[in-house]
């Protein structure tokens, strides 16, 4: 029993080891790729990450929408109290409800009017919805390139180590190699996971505007019922 303990308690120990080492290569392997590569690859991963998830939260936002939302706007509306209707789309603080907005405050014009003015707010929530986008776009594109960069780099000191040593020998080219090896898959790694970040939130945007269309769509068929009865 006791020799049990013993040897689980050593493999446990050797593991923790094991995993130290492992962590302590890894930083030491990243080093490797010099610090004019990395510094900037690790600056467009942080950039990336603030604007996925600072993006991901304002379309979260907007996407919630009180389930009744437009039933109460519409009885509203169909009672002629359109200051309650402006209240109700001024307590939801969505593109839905600005939207709406506007167009409650065209109500006696023309529809074709007011549904103008529904669609420039609408543009303009789109806009905002897509701000710095671009730049998950730019770091999808930019970082295996700079990664590419650091490899050409690395293969260069390659040659201009094999060159000085005049006979060469693998620890002579070990540091240019693993500095091309390295940088490549740093910026494929965060270029890869700016594109799916990228893609990920061009969905969820996708899903905003339509879910904008349909509810502007049915404002409009409010608008138009007590023309049709």
């Amino acid at each position: 029993m006791l020799n049990t303990i013993f040897l689980q308690a050593n493999t446990a120990e050797a593991v923790t080891d094991a995993v130290s080492e492992v962590d302590v290569n890894i930083l030491e392997l990243l080093m490797e790729g010099g610090w004019y590569i990395m510094l900037p690859l690790a600056l467009m991963s942080i950039f990336a990450m603030y604007v996925y998830f600072e993006r991901y939260m304002a379309i979260r936002r907007a996407e919630k929408t009180s389930p009744d939302f437009m039933q109460r706007l519409k009885d509203y509306i169909s009672q002629g109290q359109l200051p309650s209707a402006k209240n109700l789309c001024s307590d939801n603080d969505t593109p839905m409800a600005r939207m709406l907005y506007k167009g409650i405050s065209r109500i006696g014009k023309p529809l074709s009017d007011i549904s103008t003015a529904i669609e420039n707010v609408g543009k303009l929530e789109i806009y905002s919805l897509e701000k710095n986008m671009n730049i998950l776009a730019t770091v999808a594109g930019a970082a295996p390139m700079v990664g590419m960069l650091g490899t050409v780099i690395g293969m260069v000191n390659v040659f201009l180590d094999m060159e000085a040593a005049g006979t060469v020998q693998v620890s002579d080219i070990s540091s240019g190699t693993k500095q091309a090896m390295v940088t490549t898959i740093v910026g494929l790694i965060v270029g890869i996971l700016a594109y799916m970040a990228y893609n990920h939130l061009v969905g969820k945007v996708s899903k905003v505007v339509h879910k904008m269309e349909a509810t502007s769509l049915e404002f409009i068929d409010i608008l138009e019922e007590p023309a049709k009865s």
